[in-house]
């Protein structure tokens, strides 16, 4: 279970929002400085939000993606406002591992398959949900009732094996994974799930790795790394 610290940018800092968008909180105004911290405590892949491309709909902190890609030697996905498979290629051609697809994946199922088809494992989708309800737009509003397992069941039909799926209600909150929808997920789909949203503490990434042999195959964590809930060494026990 790879164990994934998570680099928020919003205007060129790190920052750490709750449920999206409350109560935000700078943690550094030099994110290539984060992202090296958390390599130099042992972290093998980061990942990369563009809060303000998720919201806007176009990438504004991508240069900031590819510096600390040119400058750790781990692998790096990001996401937040990639609609376009010209940003895609960019993005993907600067040294970007992985590309993290939100909004438009939900809306566009003619262009998912066309971006999957193209770069394959270099695409993985974001499934962010709220009670159940696939999120977009920087999850301020649903998808036409579309829920998270139906549309992860959409993935599976177009080839992928993996998501990444978000409790939006969690994340931020320091309460705790869904643990529950996560175990519906995984007997739903047979996907792999990459965790994210509410890590608390050591406990939680306990109970997640009970639930690797069913499927999940790494957890994001911020806000518990970031108000020192626990140490990045200390997490990858688990890993």
């Amino acid at each position: 279970m790879l164990i994934i610290p998570a680099i928020d940018l919003q205007g060129g800092c790190v920052v750490r929002f709750v449920q999206g968008r409350m109560n935000k909180k700078v943690y550094s105004k030099d994110p290539v400085k984060v992202a090296k911290h958390w390599v130099k405590q042992g972290a093998k892949f980061l990942h990369i939000v563009d809060l303000d491309g998720a919201f806007s709909g176009i990438p504004r902190n991508l240069k900031i993606a590819k510096e600390i890609a040119s400058q750790v030697k781990v692998p790096v996905e990001f996401g937040g406002g990639l609609r376009e498979i010209d940003t895609i290629e960019d993005v993907l051609s600067s040294g970007v591992n992985r590309v993290v697809l939100g909004t438009r994946a939900v809306e566009d199922k003619v262009f998912l398959k066309k971006v999957f088809d193209k770069f394959k494992n270099k695409i993985i989708v974001g499934v962010d949900a709220k009670n159940g309800e696939v999120m977009i737009r920087g999850w301020k509003a649903g998808h036409k009732n579309t829920s998270a397992a139906d549309f992860s069941l959409d993935l599976k039909r177009l080839g992928f094996s993996e998501f990444i799926y978000t409790d939006t209600l969690k994340d931020g909150t320091l309460t705790g994974p869904n643990i529950k929808e996560i175990k519906k997920l995984l007997k739903t789909t047979g996907l792999k799930i990459i965790a994210s949203g509410g890590i608390s503490g050591l406990e939680d990434l306990r109970k997640l790795r009970f639930l690797e042999k069913e499927g999940v195959s790494g957890v994001i964590v911020g806000k518990a790394l970031y108000e020192g809930k626990f140490t990045l060494p200390q997490a990858l026990k688990f890993s």
